[in-house]
Parts: structure tokens; C-alpha cells; sequence
């Protein structure tokens, strides 16, 4: 193809292109549509919790913090990642606080464990969670898909991973008010273990569900 007639093909009928916000500010974005809906699925178990115990409990309010600081920064990867360039470093950033959710559930565990023996170590099972786990996280994972399909998902096994762990976390940042009195070895094998699913699952699916293919119509 004659290089001035490709110059003039790729000028023709030219729109105008509005850049996409920056990874932090479509993270909180996403996280200001996910949390009303969350707080929406889980009102009626907020309205039965009393403040006091819940602020005074520490261990808690940790975990709640990780676990939302964890959902928060899985975002901004996943929405870095649609970036092409991007720095790769930032991957890294959502294990601070996942370690530090991690690390506040094993350190309830040895705790159950020395208080109640091998019953704090009990699993039992907990089905009756999955409805509202699958009516929460709906929104915040559609919206997700949604806004990173706006950018270039080169890598989308990695993408879909970082944005179930994101919407895991904030689901599990619900649930947690619905089992506050539960033993940490629960939250340990259904919470953290559902989030770990989930983002397994989510790198699996990553082709599928953002495959990506740039658009070559007016390559020669």
C-alpha cells in the first residue's frame, strides 16, 4: 500500500479519544459503587451488630481494614494492568495488606486454639453465606469487567486474577459483619479460601472473559 494513501486511510472519519482516568481514581470509583451495594445486601445483619463491641474489638477492625485495603489495591493493579507499559511493580502492592489480612486470621486461630482447644480449630460448613457471597459481589464484578475492558487487557489471566481478589475482598469485607462471633479458623477456610478460589478462577477465565485483540482493519 502506498504510504500516503495509508497516512490519509488512518486520518479518515478520526474521533476524538478521551483518556481514561488514572488506575487510583477508577479504583476508588469502582469501590464507591461497590460499597453501597454491599452495605445494601448485608443492612439488615449491620443493624444487629452493636458498635461499641465491634470497635472495641481490634482484631476485627484490623481485619476489616486489610481486607478492604486488599480489595482497594487489587483494583489499582488490575486497572494498571489494562495500561500498556505499566509498571510492574505495582502487582506487588496488594500483598501488604493480603499478608497483613492473612496474618491477623492465623494470629485468631492460635488464639481459638489455646482458648478452646481443638474446637477453636473446627470447620463446619457454612452454605448458607454463598446466596448473599453471590448477591454481593454481582455489581462490584460486573462494573469491574466492565471498566477494564475500556483499556488494553494484554495480560488478561493476570487482570481477571487481581479483579476477583478485588471483588472477593470487598465481598468478604461484607460478610464479615454477618460473623463477627465466628472463629477465625471459619473466616481462614471459607473467606480467605473463597478469595483464593475465586482469583484462581479468575486467571482461568482471564482470556475468555477479556480476551483482547487490537484492532487490525487498517494494517496493510
Amino acid at each position: 500500500m502506498d504510504t500516503d494513501k495509508f497516512i490519509k486511510l488512518l486520518m479518515a472519519d478520526l474521533q476524538p479519544v478521551r483518556p481514561l482516568r488514572p488506575p487510583w481514581a477508577r479504583a476508588a470509583l469502582w469501590l464507591g459503587l461497590a460499597l453501597p451495594c454491599v452495605a445494601a445486601v448485608v443492612w439488615s445483619k449491620l443493624m444487629m451488630v452493636d458498635p461499641s463491641q465491634v470497635s472495641a474489638d481490634l482484631r476485627f477492625m484490623l481485619e476489616q481494614l486489610a481486607t478492604l485495603a486488599t480489595a482497594l489495591t487489587a483494583a489499582v493493579a488490575a486497572f494498571c494492568s489494562v495500561i500498556p507499559g505499566f509498571d510492574r511493580r505495582v502487582l506487588l502492592v496488594p500483598l501488604a495488606p493480603l499478608g497483613l489480612w492473612l496474618a491477623s486470621v492465623g494470629h485468631g486461630c492460635v488464639q481459638d486454639w489455646l482458648r478452646l482447644g481443638a474446637d477453636g480449630l473446627a470447620i463446619r460448613p457454612d452454605w448458607d453465606c454463598l446466596p448473599m457471597a453471590t448477591i454481593i459481589g454481582i455489581v462490584p464484578a460486573v462494573s469491574i469487567v466492565a471498566m477494564l475492558r475500556q483499556g488494553a487487557p494484554l495480560y488478561p489471566r493476570l487482570t481477571l486474577a487481581l479483579a476477583a481478589l478485588a471483588v472477593a475482598s470487598i465481598a468478604n469485607f461484607g460478610l464479615q459483619f454477618a460473623h463477627v462471633r465466628d472463629a477465625s479458623i471459619m473466616v481462614l477456610a471459607w473467606h480467605l479460601g473463597a478469595a483464593a478460589v475465586l482469583s484462581a478462577l479468575g486467571g482461568w477465565l482471564g482470556e475468555r472473559v477479556l480476551g483482547w485483540r487490537p484492532d487490525r482493519s487498517l494494517v496493510p
